[in-house]
């Protein structure tokens, strides 16, 4: 049984929704998970469409639902794994003012 140990098994992202926006509210909602469909004309419609088709906003929204219930957190996943990059290190060129960011320093 792969699901033994997952707290969300059985629980329906419209359900699980539908339970943080009557103990959060949309404003706070919003306030703690800031993205557009819990910010600007909120509904439950459009967002569960968006979540389904985001995987780092549905983390997010379980992750919340998980610590609003008090069940176990799942383990930080590294950014290898989620798809998301590490901006700091993009961002970084690799030899315009590499002094700056800690390369060829000169002696």
């Amino acid at each position: 049984m792969t699901q033994a140990n997952n707290p969300l098994h059985g629980i329906k992202l419209a359900d699980l929704l539908n339970d943080l926006v009557d103990h959060y509210g949309w404003e706070e909602l919003g306030a703690r998970i800031d993205i557009r469909c819990f910010n600007h004309d909120p509904s439950i419609k459009s967002s569960l469409k968006f979540l389904r088709k985001t995987p780092w906003a549905r983390e997010k929204v379980e992750y919340l639902y998980l610590k609003m219930n008090n069940l176990p957190l799942p383990a930080p996943k590294p950014y290898a794994e989620t798809g998301i990059k590490d901006k700091a290190v993009e961002d970084k060129p690799s030899g315009i003012n590499a002094d700056i960011w800690g390369k060829n320093q000169p002696n």
